[in-house]
């Protein structure tokens, strides 16, 4: 039987330049932030990263992102079964809609959400007088990260929803389980690591943005102030080392948090595969 010819490349060779092109995006970049944050002493260091002003701005950023996360993993699940298990007019539209974030540099949509969300915006002339101000608020960031990261739960979910069939769901209703039933037992085990696996980037994306987000927070310290705006302040200021120390604090937490989804999702494969 003759052998089967790849079309890239032997591994090794493959292999090297991965790991090349690897080191040149991320690696190096990254690695250059921990030499930099050398510079400081522990003491400084220290010092840098748990200044209040800077604590105030890593609650607010991944505390808003977990929240934004969290919304996006419900309503996206609800807009992908939406847009893959029904046929309406103006379906494609929505669908297309779903990607807008993607597609609108950042800038524009913190310019177009605090627009609408302003006091005197579309929407935000109607919440102050009930009491609830979006724009210049924690609660404007929360709006700006879900906007974003939307897209990211949608187009995760809706290919592994088109997969399942719903001849598995007839037959679960035909058996006598209620709507409740079969969503939790049926289809949830289904595409609850695609759903993980959205919310993990949903949350990612969140953590690092900046453009939709200054437009919209008001940069208040201690207030409305994101991590992100904190580094970019320390470089305006030419303190490049503290600057480095935030971002690696930033880098240590995101990665520790994204370890520990991965780690749920694959322990969820694992126990969802022995249930099989």
């Amino acid at each position: 039987m003759a052998k089967q010819k790849n079309v890239l490349p032997g591994f090794n060779l493959s292999l090297g330049y991965a790991l090349l092109y690897l080191s040149l995006i991320v690696l190096i970049p990254l690695s250059a932030a921990f030499i930099k944050t050398t510079e400081l002493s522990l003491a400084d260091f220290w010092t840098t990263v748990t200044a209040p002003r800077v604590m105030a701005s890593y609650r607010l950023t991944f505390g808003a992102s977990l929240i934004a996360a969290l919304i996006n993993a419900v309503f996206g699940l609800l807009i992908a079964w939406v847009l893959t298990r029904y046929t309406f007019p103006g379906r494609r539209i929505i669908d297309a809609l779903v990607d807008l974030p993607f597609a609108l540099p950042t800038a524009v949509a913190g310019i177009a959400l605090t627009a609408v969300y302003a006091g005197n915006g579309w929407i935000g002339s109607h919440l102050e007088p009930l009491g609830i101000k979006v724009a210049f608020t924690p609660l404007g960031v929360m709006v700006a990260l879900t906007f974003i990261g939307l897209p990211f739960v949608v187009r995760t979910v809706q290919p592994v929803l088109e997969d399942l069939s719903a001849d598995t769901e007839e037959a679960a209703a035909s058996l006598g389980a209620t709507r409740w039933q079969t969503f939790t037992r049926i289809i949830f085990p289904g595409i609850w690591p695609a759903l993980l696996t959205g919310f993990a980037l949903a949350f990612a994306r969140a953590i690092g943005e900046y453009g939709s987000v200054i437009f919209i927070a008001g940069n208040m310290p201690m207030v409305s102030e994101i991590t992100p705006l904190i580094i970019i302040t320390k470089l305006e200021q030419y303190d490049y080392a503290g600057a480095t120390a935030v971002a690696v604090v930033m880098l240590v937490i995101s990665f520790l948090l994204l370890f520990a989804i991965n780690g749920l999702q694959w322990w969820s494969n694992r126990y969802l595969g022995s249930q099989r």
